[in-house]
């Protein structure tokens, strides 16, 4: 994995309760009802800090966004589909991929209604899992400090804590910590 042009493949992910897939024009009002949750506001300041998330960003994010991601080399985006119900319960995805070194980060965000199942760390286990077989050596995860239920989640998956990166990120509120982890294939769990 050499190449500046890479792209990760055309690929769904199963899980016991989830599939991880492309997502479509089907997934438009769900997440956008999903990314204007208040805590998904509070943590990740979508469309950018300030701006109000609107029906026409998640157009562009299920048409447009997210398969570009794949198409420029930056990464992978899923949208997380319960298996049993067929609903919609998140996004999972990888970004600032960087061949030469086979490292990606991940980032991750699930709809209110589908939290507090553990889904967030069998969809994140998956995809690590897939990135792994692929040949990626380090995959980052960066989380606000004070997001419990997101490092929560890293830590579930196997993640590694490496430390605080100190003013790192703007939300809608100001300025926040980050809390950054990684996982090597050594630390994925079986």
């Amino acid at each position: 994995m050499t190449s500046a042009k890479q792209m990760m493949p055309i690929v769904i992910l199963q899980t016991e309760r989830l599939t991880l897939r492309a997502f479509t024009e089907a997934d438009i009002d769900d997440v956008f009802a999903a990314v204007n949750d208040p805590e998904i506001q509070r943590w990740l300041p979508l469309p950018e800090p300030g701006v109000p998330y609107t029906h026409d960003e998640a157009e562009a994010w299920c048409r447009t966004v997210a398969p570009e991601s794949r198409v420029t080399g930056d990464g992978q985006k899923w949208a997380i589909i319960e298996r049993d119900t067929g609903r919609f319960c998140g996004s999972i995805g990888f970004t600032r991929t960087m061949w030469v070194t086979q490292t990606t980060e991940i980032g991750y965000w699930m709809a209110p209604w589908a939290r507090g199942r553990g889904l967030a760390a069998e969809a994140t286990i998956a995809a690590c899992r897939w990135a792994i077989d692929q040949g990626f050596e380090r995959i980052v995860l960066r989380a606000a400090t004070a997001n419990t239920g997101s490092r929560r989640v890293a830590e579930k998956a196997g993640f590694v804590f490496e430390g605080i990166e100190r003013n790192a990120m703007r939300l809608h509120e100001g300025r926040c910590d980050m809390a950054l982890y990684s996982l090597i294939p050594t630390d994925l769990p079986r």
